[in-house]
């Protein structure tokens, strides 16, 4: 049968399960990606594996969110990562050298690879014909140690794109109009594939902004074929010869069908506090804006900088504006300056900032309290910014330009009436600088088995959790609502991040921007049963960050029990030893007050039973509830050992798990 583009990827790294949406497969993985907020606990679940070499393709780690160094931690962090991928045959790229994402699509994205990654967004390879999926670190250090990667088949969702983009209209709007239509769950438990006549007018890097916030839609990740344009843009990076055409046959269907008319698109933005909050830029127009921030990997190619610099040349931005420009590489940096791009930046006002994440996972370039500033980021969920208050949007460059110039949020058509400026005109550089001088190669087996990992004071090892037990009668410490993202039970920002080494410290910011009280009644409950949480729909949307799953069972977290998981955070729960529940009956969440005693009896038996149900008993109430999992024999098996690290290192050594408490 004629098959797509997601087809014949998973089909051609399949090693177990069958191409059935809801059944559980598992893939072969070529490439893995690793950042330095989730890296080093990558590296320590390696040695806590006892592995010696990474088995994959090809493994990158990529220093390039927490880049500020105030002390020693960030640094010691670095030198550990820069010890680790030496020791295990890992690729290096150095502080500075750029954003994980768009540096990866640049050097080493081939079509028709399979990827995972420890960040939500690792999606965006899905622009060079990959199928690269946002998961946990420990199932990073899974493909590493050359473990599949197991996932529940998702449904190929084809979204026909037709027409051209009009003027001041470019990618970044193209996701937009998607998440305006379907806001933060729409693409859960699906695999986004773009076709049609309309990929003609969309470049490379075009793909990439699309491919890279799909991870707000909920999907699995988002493919696009690999054509004429991937081949064209990797010889413009002197990579011709890694290009593989990979099409989808004629006559393939989807189980989802979709189509957008470009033509029809308009400047879109997403307003506080979610991508899905998507609204017409006239509709905001007028709104005053204190700070506007162009970069990320969200939009990070060079024709999302270059337009930016057309936009303001010879004007100076507005004194109520915060003007920050990100280059997402090195490598960007430094064809604008060959372009004669960063003279208007400057001129204009731009305060240009190292090349990496920064601001987008709130390390510096926090906004004032209560004050709107404009993003051309992936995310605005409440406080990521490391501003209680904050106000973000999300925008297109041009947006974000026309704002930084006029002081509020303007529809940048009206650019031409009110300042005399016209629609941007990009042409690439004939020959672009391509700079791999920052990235390290791995060592040679023999000289890598030589080294020792380097770890500093502030570098602790994973602390080794408990099995399940077979009864839980516990608290429910805390209720909350629907759409909880990762970085309101882990924070991130320059407060917290240079921990993500050390669980039992970063532990005491969990759940602090929704009650700060969490911490420490959790550790009253874990010195006696444990404690359960209660959600509501999408619980743990957002970063992949497992650390919101670790550092919660720290301190005590045995169960979840919510209306719906996120996808990401859902297995991160299932590989550290949380059982995560949903209702039968969505309306038995109401009925639940925070502080509840709940009671789980018989869990081995009920786990395995045929129906996935699990019965809960309300011990303050004497109300029962009817919960169900979605665990397969495979998770289930983890959820019982404690977690998937002494399930991997008891196989590994040829004995069985400890599954009794």
């Amino acid at each position: 049968m004629p098959a797509n583009v997601a087809q014949k990827l998973i089909e051609s790294h399949l090693v177990s399960g069958e191409l059935s949406p809801g059944s559980e497969i598992g893939l072969r993985i070529d490439h893995t990606l690793t950042q330095d907020a989730t890296g080093t606990l990558v590296m320590l679940e390696l040695e806590a594996m006892g592995i010696d070499r990474v088995r994959t393709e090809l493994s990158v780690q990529y220093v390039d969110h927490n880049l500020l160094q105030t002390d020693h931690r960030n640094a010691d962090d670095h030198r550990f990562l820069r010890s680790a991928c030496r020791r295990y045959g890992i690729w290096y790229s150095k502080p500075g050298n750029g954003v994980s994402h768009p540096v990866h699509m640049q050097r080493f994205g081939r079509p028709g690879r399979t990827m995972v990654g420890s960040d939500s967004h690792t999606p965006a390879a899905g622009s060079l014909g990959m199928l690269a999926i946002g998961v946990g670190g420990l199932e990073v250090a899974m493909a590493m140690a050359g473990e599949p990667l197991y996932l529940t088949m998702p449904r190929i969702w084809g979204v026909e794109l037709v027409g051209e983009l009009p003027p001041w209209v470019s990618a970044k709007d193209v996701i937009l109009e998607m998440l305006r239509r379907h806001d933060v769950k729409g693409g859960v438990g699906r695999i986004i594939e773009y076709h049609g006549p309309g990929l003609a007018g969309l470049s490379a890097m075009d793909r990439h902004v699309i491919a890279n916030m799909g991870a707000e839609l909920g999907a699995t990740t988002t493919v696009f074929p690999a054509d004429e344009e991937v081949r064209r843009f990797l010889e413009s990076e002197d990579r011709g010869e890694d290009c593989e055409p990979l099409l989808a046959d004629e006559g393939a269907t989807y189980d989802v069908n979709e189509r957008i008319d470009l033509s029809t698109l308009e400047p879109l933005i997403a307003t506080p506090s979610s991508p899905g909050n998507v609204v017409p830029v006239r509709e905001a127009a007028g709104t005053e804006v204190g700070q506007v921030v162009v970069g990320s990997s969200a939009n990070p190619g060079l024709r999302d900088f270059a337009v930016v610099a057309e936009i303001v040349r010879g004007h100076q931005s507005h004194d109520r504006v915060s003007f920050d420009v990100n280059p997402t590489s090195r490598q960007t940096l430094e064809n604008l300056g060959a372009m004669d791009l960063l003279m208007p930046l400057i001129h204009a006002g731009a305060r240009l900032h190292q090349s990496g994440c920064m601001g987008c996972i709130g390390m510096g370039q926090a906004p004032a309290s209560d004050t709107p500033s404009l993003r051309t980021f992936p995310r605005n969920f409440p406080g990521r910014s490391g501003t209680t208050d904050d106000l973000v949007y999300l925008c297109s460059p041009e947006t974000a330009a026309a704002a930084a110039l006029t002081g509020e949020i303007t529809d940048p058509r009206d650019l031409e009436e009110r300042l005399g400026i016209g629609p941007p005109e990009y042409l690439p550089p004939m020959r672009p600088i391509v700079n791999t001088a920052m990235l390290v190669p791995p060592l040679a087996p023999d000289a890598a088995a030589k080294e020792e990992l380097v770890k500093g004071p502030n570098i602790v090892s994973l602390p080794e959790f408990d099995p399940l037990p077979d009864d839980l009668e516990a608290p429910a410490l805390l209720k909350v609502g629907d759409n909880i993202s990762t970085d309101e039970i882990m924070p991130a920002g320059q407060r917290v991040l240079p921990y993500r080494s050390n669980i039992p410290a970063m532990a005491d910011f969990v759940f602090w921007p929704v009650d700060d009280t969490y911490v420490d009644r959790a550790r009253e409950s874990s010195d006696t049963t444990g404690h359960l949480i209660v959600g509501g729909d999408n619980y743990g949307q957002g970063s992949s960050r497992e650390h919101a799953a670790i550092a919660p069972r720290y301190l005590g977290l045995r169960a979840v029990v919510a209306k719906s998981f996120a996808r990401i955070h859902w297995q991160n729960l299932a590989n550290f030893g949380i059982l995560a529940l949903e209702f039968d009956d969505p309306a038995d969440y109401d009925r639940i007050t925070q502080g509840d005693t709940l009671v789980l009896r018989g869990l081995r038996s009920a786990l395995e039973s045929s129906d996935h149900r699990v019965h809960m008993d309300n011990a303050t109430t004497e109300q029962r509830s009817t919960l169900r999992h979605r665990l397969s024999p495979r998770q289930i098996e983890l959820i019982r050992a404690g977690g998937l690290i002494p399930v991997f290192r008891a196989r590994f050594a040829g004995e069985p798990a400890a599954l009794e408490p």
